[in-house]
């Protein structure tokens, strides 16, 4: 699965995400039919995905966890954390992050 970062052409979502979120950074993403929204916070990280024609596969789903997982910091996350809600044409995926004390 090959993921297209389109985040330019969703100007006025990642623009409302930033406002009325606790988001840091929002990047969207299309792979194929499947829209993929990407947001980092300062204590999460969430991944939704959306496709409105066909139900999300399970395949895609640990495609897509293992694709952003590889972009996070070493440590930065608790694999046992990840919490996955899935219904028939969106999957969010929340990732807790790690905090360590700062010195």
């Amino acid at each position: 699965m090959k993921l297209i970062n389109v985040t330019n052409s969703h100007s006025r979502l990642v623009m409302n995400q930033l406002e009325n979120t606790d988001a840091e950074l929002v990047k969207v993403y299309t792979a194929g039919d499947t829209t993929v929204i990407f947001t980092s916070a300062p204590y999460h990280n969430e991944i939704l995905l959306i496709n409105k024609k066909r139900n999300i596969r399970q395949t895609e789903v640990d495609e897509i966890i293992d694709y952003f997982l590889k972009k996070l910091p070493d440590g930065s996350y608790d694999p046992a954390s990840i919490s996955v809600i899935q219904l028939p044409d969106v999957v969010e995926i929340s990732i807790q992050k790690n905090l360590s004390p700062s010195n």
